[in-house]
């Protein structure tokens, strides 16, 4: 079972151990049961199924999930839940319900800086850091393409247009595109930025979510197949760090980077990139923390 710390500005992000609880079994023996350190705290979960027809995925906030508020949650426990075996945090999803801006489904956490408040987020000025120690458990063949497998993504650092340009502007949505996607690609870890096609773009262009304006680069990162692998992206002015296994950063440092103009959000878990009906994935968290 698994740990996944909130933001704090003074968590000691190298701190893995395993939270252990203390629980009585039939009154009579007290055993020690594993969790890794989960904190909620700045966390909600987008899970892939629409229980309460609303017309959108199913969300849970992290007063429902802190202090292991998750394992009572009957709708949330098919699709994240402890795996006592290896002291993980399941994420498992398979295609149904999207959001707006997407086609596909997700079992997926979302930083919320501001518990009361999503659309409060930060700059790449202010930064930020997410560490986390996971394993894509099993994925669905790709039967469609030449792909063997189904492509997940396992983090993100996801844009928003902020409260003052959507109060300038009048614009009915605040969804930005997502500037870092960590995907697994058939056992190979690939980091997506989006980069402006055209460098010389300025001022409220720039705001163009679209891919006339922003497309991605692609690096290939290294490969981990299923077996557990650690990842960093830390974000600072004008700068995108990713690192997989401790191994060499690579680092982004561009114009693109220096002119992008969203707000941000972190974002960890299973994004299944397929409408294929039997398709799935199961990926596993053992640690995940994030500092501003």
């Amino acid at each position: 079972m698994m740990s996944l710390i909130g933001c704090s500005s003074d968590e000691n992000t190298s701190d893995t151990s395993p939270q252990i609880i203390d629980e009585v079994i039939d009154n009579e023996e007290e055993v020690n049961i594993e969790y890794a350190n989960i904190d909620f705290s700045n966390w909600k979960v987008t899970l892939p199924v629409d229980e309460n027809n609303n017309g959108s995925p199913d969300e849970y906030s992290p007063l429902q999930l802190i202090n292991f508020g998750y394992q009572t949650l009957a709708p949330v426990q098919p699709y994240m839940y402890d795996d006592a075996t290896d002291t993980s945090l399941v994420f498992y999803t398979f295609p149904d319900i999207s959001t707006t801006n997407s086609s596909y489904s997700r079992t997926e956490l979302r930083e919320l800086i501001n518990t009361n408040n999503a659309s409060k987020n930060w700059t790449l000025l202010e930064g930020g850091e997410m560490i986390g120690r996971l394993k894509v458990d099993a994925v669905s063949e790709n039967t469609t393409s030449s792909d063997d497998y189904h492509k997940v993504i396992i983090m993100q650092i996801h844009g928003i247009i902020s409260e003052e340009d959507m109060n300038t502007h009048g614009f009915s949505s605040n969804n930005g595109p997502p500037l870092i996607k960590i995907y697994w690609k058939d056992g190979y870890v690939w980091s997506h930025k989006k980069s402006l096609i055209d460098e010389t773009t300025d001022g409220d262009d720039l705001l163009d979510t679209s891919t006339n304006t922003w497309s991605d680069i692609k690096v290939n990162l290294g490969y981990v197949g299923f077996d557990t692998f650690d990842f960093r992206i830390s974000a600072s002015d004008a700068k995108i760090e990713v690192q997989l296994n401790g191994e060499e950063t690579f680092v982004y440092e561009d114009i693109s980077l220096d002119k992008w103009p969203y707000e941000n959000y972190f974002k960890a878990g299973n994004y299944l990139t397929t409408t294929d009906v039997d398709a799935y994935s199961y990926v596993k968290y053992y640690n995940l923390s994030v500092t501003h």
